[in-house]
Order: C-alpha cells, then sequence, then structure tokens
C-alpha cells in the first residue's frame, strides 16, 4: 500500500507554536526504548511516540477540547509510563480509561507487538473510527500556539525486524529538518 501525503504552506504561524523536545533515541535502563522526549517545563520526559526493544509501542494525540485545564497531568506521560512498565496493553489502557479525566483530550494507542492480533477483534470499531478519521484527521497541524514538528514512521516486519524513521524540524523552522533511522530486532 503506498500512501502519498502533500503539505502545503508549512510556515508555523509563530517559532512559539512548537514545544521544546528531544529527537527520538534510545534511553532507558538498556537503551531499550526508542522515542522523542518532551522538554517543556513540568512536562519533561513525556514522549507522543515510542517503542521498546520488548516489542511494547504506545503512540499519543491530543484533540483539541474548548478549555485546557492547565493544572492537567501531562499527557506524554502515558507513553513513557507503557514503555517503561512490564503492564500489558490491556490492563494499562483499562487502568488509564478510569483515569483518563486527570488529562487533556487525548487519542492513546499501546500495543504488545509481540502477540499476534487477534482475528476476533481486528474490525472492531471500524464503522465507528474510519468516518471520524476522514472527517477529523490531519497529516500535519498549523494553529496559533500549536503545531505539528516531527513526522514518524514505524515499521515492523513479520520477523520482528523495525525501521523508525523520524522526521524534526530543527529550531523550529519549518524549512530545516533532520532525519535519523533507526533498525533493530523485537526481543523474545
Amino acid at each position: 500500500m503506498c500512501i502519498i501525503f502533500f503539505k502545503f504552506d508549512p510556515r508555523p504561524v509563530s517559532k512559539n507554536a512548537y514545544r521544546p523536545s528531544k529527537l527520538a533515541d534510545f534511553w532507558g535502563n538498556n537503551n531499550e526504548i526508542l522515542s522523542g522526549l518532551d522538554m517543556e517545563e513540568g512536562k519533561e520526559g513525556g514522549s507522543w511516540l515510542g517503542i521498546s526493544k520488548k516489542g511494547k509501542l504506545a503512540a499519543l494525540t491530543n484533540y483539541m477540547q474548548p478549555k485546557l485545564d492547565k493544572d492537567a497531568k501531562g499527557r506524554g506521560e502515558l507513553v513513557t509510563h507503557f514503555l517503561t512498565t512490564e503492564v500489558d496493553s490491556f490492563s494499562y489502557l483499562k487502568k488509564i480509561s478510569t483515569e483518563g479525566h486527570l488529562y487533556n483530550g487525548f487519542n492513546l494507542i499501546a500495543a504488545d507487538l509481540n502477540q499476534l492480533p487477534d482475528p476476533a477483534i481486528e474490525d472492531q470499531g471500524k464503522d465507528y473510527v474510519l468516518p471520524i478519521l476522514n472527517k477529523y484527521a490531519a497529516v500535519c497541524v498549523r494553529c496559533p500556539g500549536y503545531g505539528t514538528r516531527t513526522n514518524t514512521i514505524v515499521l515492523i516486519d513479520a520477523e520482528g525486524n523495525v525501521t523508525f524513521t523520524e522526521r524534526s524540524m530543527i529550531d523550529e523552522d519549518v524549512t530545516h529538518w533532520n532525519t535519523n533511522t533507526y533498525q533493530f530486532q523485537l526481543l523474545g
């Protein structure tokens, strides 16, 4: 399957539209986790997408809401907590479903890649999710005080070979980008 994305007028509203963050790299006890890390004061160490060599993957998207709670917990910790614990994805998501009110709006994907997909749930939600994605999904977001600064692609083949490629804006300048690619084999 091939996907082509076109992006026009990539100028941000202002240079302050992007949060400080570290480029994706390996971290953790044995450099077993690959992700970018948030560096915004009070939210340091959170992430939006990461994968571990143990086969755990988590991704987070925020969604717009009329008023943000400035005292809410940092959503990025949802990704880093999943990647750094031994809790399986189902248990983790079940726990987070009871704590979601502590954060501003988010969507969270957590997966255990070493477990084969359950055929009984592969099609679950397709009639509900696809219409919403088609209506509201955006590849590149630009608005006052907020904007896309990184594009990441994670490819995993049937043998557990991972290719993680991230393209990140350099110094909040939409004309300068840095691309890093990492490859590794899932453990176990």
